[in-house]
């Protein structure tokens, strides 16, 4: 490994290759995410974007029966705000900042991560544990694996980007039946849906990942990047917009030395060999 960060809770590892690993490491709390965890996986994404190192990024986790199975309601509490001695212990405006600071900034590092990220799901993902899945731009799960909007079941409505993610995967009305009833999702129906690329056995699902990953780590970076913010962008995008956008993207891809290389490779008949940059 060329990089390697241990934590007690969250591993994080890039190989020479240039693939990050980074793996949610609490398999006897059900991989459940602690807001040190959110706020330091926040911070190796966004530092994954401009480390020439890393070409492709994945998510999973650590035993085989869980992914994540949501915030730890343990530990993850809203911080009191300072006031008056008969201040109410929660007051109007809190729940929602602690959502924007938390579960959605945790989100939008996934989907703003200018490298691509592969989540390999080895187990129940609840929660914005399925929702870390969502928002990556490939999945892959173990057979065993399931996904559960779990939400409902507490009597709340979803966070960290569900009610955005899942219209735009597996359409309105689907997301609305996810949503509204909370059931375990198995990993071939949410195949079946379009929740996830790829389903394989568990044993299978470390190499299934490496596969992918490697293809990615070997490709042109910042044309990768570059598609992956015309996508994200197109489901909001007018069609003028979006072909403004398309075209803004080109231009840029034009002056990378990837560009360079690829149409040199082709002219000279020869094995392409993107750099990242």
């Amino acid at each position: 490994m060329s990089d390697s960060t241990v934590d007690q809770d969250l591993l994080w590892e890039v190989g020479d290759d240039g693939v990050a690993w980074l793996t949610l490491n609490r398999p006897d709390a059900a991989n459940a995410i602690t807001p040190d965890q959110r706020n330091r996986t926040i911070e190796l994404l966004d530092g994954a974007s401009t480390d020439l190192n890393v070409r492709t990024v994945v998510i999973t986790a650590a035993g085989e029966r869980h992914f994540c199975t949501g915030a730890d309601l343990r530990v993850s509490k809203i911080p009191v705000n300072p006031g008056p001695d008969d201040a109410p212990e929660k007051a109007l405006g809190d729940v929602g900042r602690n959502i924007k600071r938390g579960a959605q900034r945790l989100i939008s590092s996934i989907l703003d991560c200018e490298k691509p990220v592969i989540c390999a799901v080895n187990g129940t993902a609840a929660g914005i544990g399925a929702h870390i899945a969502f928002a990556s731009d490939l999945v892959i799960a173990a057979d065993n694996a399931k996904f559960i909007e779990v939400f409902v079941r507490r009597g709340i409505t979803p966070d960290g980007g569900g009610a955005y993610l899942l219209p735009r995967i597996v359409g309105l009305q689907k997301a609305k039946e996810l949503i509204f009833f909370g059931d375990d999702i198995r990993a071939d129906e949410a195949h079946r849906i379009g929740l996830v690329n790829k389903v394989v056995a568990q044993a299978e699902l470390r190499s299934a990942t490496e596969e992918w990953a490697a293809k990615l780590a070997t490709s042109p970076t910042k044309a990768v990047a570059l598609s992956k913010w015309l996508l994200n962008r197109s489901l909001d995008s007018s069609r003028g917009q979006a072909f403004e956008d398309e075209a803004w993207a080109q231009e840029m891809a034009s002056y990378t030395q990837d560009f360079q290389e690829g149409v040199a490779a082709f002219k000279e008949r020869r094995e392409v060999r993107y750099r990242g940059w």
